[in-house]
């Protein structure tokens, strides 16, 4: 897991793993939470950490296209396009971040 940490595309890998559990966190649970059970004490944290993540996420999708020089109309849409749905970030990542070479 270290060896992620020492490149980009690394990092851009365990961001879109964090954004995307913090997604499932907010919609499966804090969400319920707030509106069935009225207890909405989760949902301002645990947006406000997915929506950090979220901005992470694209700000690095973007460094490493041009790092890697990823035409936007083949590659980089799909990556943006990834963090918008549920399990997106995980589908990218075993379809296309996984096999990305360190340059």
């Amino acid at each position: 897991m270290t060896h992620l940490l020492q490149t980009n595309t690394g990092r851009l890998r365990i961001i879109g793993f964090l954004e995307g559990i913090s997604l499932l966190v907010l919609i499966f649970i804090a969400v319920p939470l707030k509106y069935i059970f009225e207890t909405p004490f989760l949902t301002r944290p645990i947006g406000t950490i997915h929506g950090a993540l979220f901005l992470l996420f694209i700000f690095n999708t973007l460094s490493v296209g041009v790092e890697q020089n990823w035409k936007f109309s083949d590659t980089t849409w799909k990556v943006l396009l990834a963090c918008l749905i549920p399990f997106g970030t995980f589908y990218i990542d075993a379809k296309i971040l996984s096999k990305i070479e360190v340059k």
